[in-house]
Parts: structure tokens; C-alpha cells; sequence
């Protein structure tokens, strides 16, 4: 029904259980997800990861039938400064994270590009080399998994928060194997452009994010904002982006009830853009 690289993040639902989302999702006629496991944003999995809950949520996504490209997950800021105790947990909470994406035969294990603030701990340079420091150590770990390990930046809310500090982290992650997911609503609402973006993280997006926004908001159903989809997917695949997409619609300008169809009327649009042949090359770009 739409194109097989476009899929639903269960995030998109995220007012409904898990079981319940994956049949909303399933029934729309998608045949992948990305796992939403975000504290305080998503629960369709437990922040506190046991390993019943693991064997609980894997059993759930299995049942559904669904692919999961990769699990959208949360171990605490990454610029925070821990202490021993803090540091074992959370490595217990990664690895109960990678098991998680490993057993649901997910691709990655998706964390984020810093604290839900803008302002440093201690300074841009340090926290800047610390979260790099902390995804590398991810990275390595979820290889041991069988899995990838990938970052959202930029990410309006959190430290790497636009164009510039984004740049910064994927200089830091440079070699290291950790990928860099793309999302087009929080680009828009830090006041960048997607198509500067695309150019300047030309061979490290590994997933794309669509949800649509205007400058300080993301949260807006794909053509209520500002974003030039169709001018970005041309863009990715002008750079030769072979990856996938997902619908990443944690929307507030819709009603629960109409979350369904405005997914299926995206899923259609953003399907028909995947199909076009690239019209625009980013210059540079091969």
C-alpha cells in the first residue's frame, strides 16, 4: 500500500497501549515501525526494562507482524557528569535497551543528542566531546548486539539544537560506525533549512524522521508547516540516501480520532515523493 521504505513510528500513537497501537499501525497497511521508547513522551516501553518487560514488548511486536527499524530509546543526558553508581545504570539500561532492539530484530538502537537543554554543564566544547564520547561508547556496545547504534541530531529540544552544534557532534562521530537520524520537524522549528542540512551530512544519514513544524514547533501534521518534503526527499535521494523514512506524527493539531486517517492521507503523500526520481542536486553532491 505505500512504499516499503516508509514507516510508522509507534510514537504517532502513543495515546494508545502498545498492542493497540501496533494494530492501528498494522491495519493503516504500514509493515514497519520504529519502536518508541522515550520517558515522559512515549511508554510503549517500560522505562524501568526489566528483563520481563523485554521478553513482554518483544512478544507484543512479534505477535504484530510488524519490521521495527529501530527502537527509539532514552539512557539519561549525555552530557550529564555521573558518578560510579550512575554510570552502572545506566549501562544496565543500555544493554537492556539492545537486547530489546536485538530481539525485536530491530536495525538500531536510536538515543539522543544530548540533555533536554540548550545550556552547557560545563562547557559547548566538553559536553560536545562527551556526548560524542558516550554515543561512541554505544556504538561499540550495540555491536557487540548484533545492532547499530544511531543518534537524532539536531534535535530542537535538547543540546545539539540546531544547524551549527549538529555539525559539531557529527564531526565528533566521525568513523565511529554511530548514525545520524535526520528529522524534519525539529530542523524547521530551530529556524535551519533541511536542504543545508542534507549537504552538510552528505554519507552519515542513516533514518529520516518525518513529521512537519514552524520555527519553535514540531509538533504539526505533515503540510500544516513549513517543511519542503518534497524538496528534501529529492535532495536525499540526489546524495544517493538509500535509507528508510518513518511518520514520526506526535502531532497536537489533530484529535486522537483523527490520527489514523491524517496517517494514512501522510503516508500516502510522502509515498509518492519516494517514488519520484531525484529533480535537484545539492551542489557537491556526486
Amino acid at each position: 500500500m505505500f512504499n516499503s521504505r516508509l514507516g510508522c513510528s509507534s510514537i504517532s500513537f502513543r495515546h494508545q497501549d502498545l498492542p493497540t497501537a501496533l494494530r492501528t499501525i498494522n491495519g493503516l497497511g504500514f509493515e514497519e515501525i520504529d519502536l518508541g521508547a522515550l520517558p515522559g513522551v512515549c511508554d510503549h516501553v517500560p522505562y524501568d526494562l526489566d528483563s520481563d518487560a523485554v521478553a513482554a514488548v518483544t512478544a507484543e511486536v512479534a505477535a504484530s507482524g510488524l519490521r521495527v527499524r529501530s527502537v527509539n530509546g532514552d539512557i539519561g543526558d549525555l552530557n550529564a557528569v555521573l558518578d560510579a553508581g550512575q554510570r552502572a545504570a545506566r549501562q544496565k539500561h543500555l544493554d537492556a535497551l539492545l537486547t530489546l532492539t536485538a530481539n525485536t530484530r530491530a536495525k538500531a538502537l536510536v538515543l539522543p543528542c544530548g540533555a533536554l537543554s540548550h545550556d552547557p554543564v560545563r562547557s559547548l566544547d566538553e559536553d560536545l566531546d562527551t556526548i560524542a564520547a558516550q554515543l561512541i561508547g554505544a556504538g561499540q556496545r550495540a555491536a557487540e548486539f548484533g545492532v547499530e547504534l544511531w543518534t537524532e541530531s539536531l534535535h530542537f529540544l535538547r543540546f545539539c539544537w540546531n544547524l551549527e552544534r549538529a555539525e559539531q557532534l557529527a564531526a565528533r562521530l566521525a568513523d565511529s560506525g554511530v548514525g545520524i537520524v535526520m528529522d524534519f520537524s525539529h530542523i524547521v522549528a530551530a529556524a535551519e533549512e533541511p536542504l543545508e542540512y542534507i549537504e552538510r551530512h552528505q554519507g552519515r544519514i542513516a533514518h529520516v524522521h518525518l513529521r512537519d513544524g514552524v520555527p519553535g514547533n514540531i509538533n504539526l501534521s505533515i503540510g500544516n508547516g513549513q517543511a519542503d518534503f518534497a524538496a528534501g526527499l529529492s535532495s536525499l535521494a540526489a546524495i544517493g540516501y538509500s535509507g528508510h523514512f518513518s511518520l514520526e506524527l506526535e502531532t497536537r493539531d489533530v484529535t486522537h480520532d483523527e490520527r489514523p486517517a491524517a496517517a494514512a492521507k501522510a503516508a500516502s503523500f510522502i509515498t509518492d515523493l519516494i517514488q519520484l526520481p531525484p529533480t535537484n542536486k545539492i551542489q557537491g553532491a556526486s
